[in-house]
């Protein structure tokens, strides 16, 4: 009679690691959820299996509120890691779904399982993958799996059609100018004003680039928090929730929600947007012509930018400083100066130049050497048709002989420093004096 030895009875232990997931957040706050109940059952069936050596590994992997869509999973990631390290014999999961609903992806699971050694085990789908049928089993599970995943991706996307369709708000960042009230769209009065301010400005001014220079001096900002930049401007102005209507892939249903913008407002705009941004830019220089554009400098060194507005149909003008459009207003002491006022002050130092003694000598000085015939009679005659000769100018060939004369406007609390060109001086001075010869001959 043959006594077995102690040894052989020795039965191997296997660490049993379980796996669960949830595709959705609902309910993961509950004290008993379904992840719970998928690790009570999968604890169940390791303590059936006693007898064979299995035992629970301590560690938890539970992933909540994550699709099986992906393997980028957190807990799955650390159990695969923890495979590759050799702690762990057997993965238990409720469903094979749990693990993934992709064929491709699981087929990579297995890859990992197989290199290791491990076991996988469904609790309600019983099957073994070391054998040639628990792995057809598994495959034709996995195919029913991801076709249940498409046919339910299909569900959602007509629903989400016809619930577009009839107008109904279905979620995300609710558009500037409203917000979410019982998931349904409300009007937000203070920032719907800024949306009507900025189709009513872009129907004045006709351009997105100053649109959104006035929107940021008015201090307004996206949802984020960032600035209001030329393609948030153009996306609001494209945006057809604010006439009231629903979009799913470009076409527009009526929507449940308040319209912001009335529909002859809405036409106007985008009978603006039509035109050519190019065309559209170079009338709107022409209309708001800028004498001191890439001239002036505030006390902090920074550029000053040409800006207008229109008011009861009348037509300010300003220059801003780039400073207030990058930081606010209060970012430096001086942010803002009409144009008219700070044109006048630029000519009026110009005229005042021009009567100094010392510049009509100089002038004459210049104009000799091209002829030597000139006196300096000439040049002083030349020289004070400057002041009459000024209104009669275009405001193109006004802008040229600022810029001809003028290197930089400094602007300060205390008044401005005009920096000309000597050259210029000279060069406008001989200019002027052609004219006045051609003239008197």
């Amino acid at each position: 009679m043959t006594i077995p030895s102690e040894k052989s009875s020795v039965v191997r232990k296997l660490r049993c690691a379980v796996y669960t997931r949830k595709s959705s957040e609902e309910g993961l706050e509950q004290e008993f959820n379904s992840l719970h109940a998928q690790r009570e059952a999968c604890e169940a069936y390791i303590v059936s299996q006693r007898s064979e050596g299995w035992v629970l590994v301590r560690d938890r992997y539970d992933d909540g509120g994550i699709s099986g869509g992906t393997l980028e999973r957190p807990a799955l990631q650390r159990l695969l890691a923890d495979i590759d390290d050799g702690l762990v014999d057997v993965v238990l999961v409720y469903k094979i779904d749990r693990l993934s609903r992709s064929l491709m992806d699981f087929a990579r699971l297995v890859e990992v399982f197989d290199r290791n050694g491990v076991t996988f085990v469904s609790v309600t789908q019983s099957f073994n993958t070391t054998s040639s049928m628990g792995r057809l089993t598994l495959n034709i599970l996995l195919s029913f799996a991801q076709f249940e995943r498409e046919v339910t991706a299909e569900r959602i996307r007509d629903k989400f059609r016809a619930s577009r369709m009839k107008g109904m708000w279905m979620g995300g960042v609710p558009p500037l100018g409203y917000r979410v009230e019982n998931r349904k769209l409300v009007v937000d009065e203070e920032a719907a004003a800024h949306v009507r301010w900025v189709f009513d400005r872009f129907f004045e001014v006709g351009s997105g680039t100053v649109v959104a220079r006035e929107a940021s001096s008015r201090g307004m900002q996206t949802r984020q928090g960032k600035p209001i930049d030329k393609k948030c401007i153009y996306r609001t102005l494209n945006n057809r929730a604010y006439i009231g209507e629903a979009v799913h892939k470009g076409a527009s249903y009526p929507g449940e929600h308040e319209a912001i913008i009335d529909r002859d407002t809405w036409d106007r705009v985008h009978a603006i947007l039509q035109e050519s941004p190019r065309k559209r830019a170079a009338r709107t220089r022409a209309d708001t012509p800028a004498l001191l554009k890439g001239l002036l400098y505030g006390p902090d060194g920074a550029a000053f930018s040409p800006t207008h507005t229109r008011k009861g149909g009348r037509l300010y003008r300003y220059y801003v400083s780039q400073t207030v459009l990058k930081h606010g207003a209060g970012s430096c002491p001086v942010g803002r100066v009409p144009a008219g006022e700070i044109e006048a002050a630029v000519v009026d130092r110009l005229r005042a130049v021009f009567r100094q003694p010392e510049v009509v000598a100089g002038s004459w000085k210049a104009a000799r050497t091209q002829d030597g015939a000139v006196t300096e009679a000439n040049v002083r005659e030349a020289i004070q048709h400057f002041d009459p000769l000024w209104d009669e100018l275009f405001p193109a060939e006004q802008a040229r002989i600022v810029a001809l004369l003028i290197e930089r406007v400094d602007i300060g609390r205390d008044g401005i420093d005009v920096h000309l060109r000597i050259d210029g001086l000279n060069g406008l001075a001989r200019e002027m004096l052609a004219g006045r010869l051609e003239q008197a001959a």
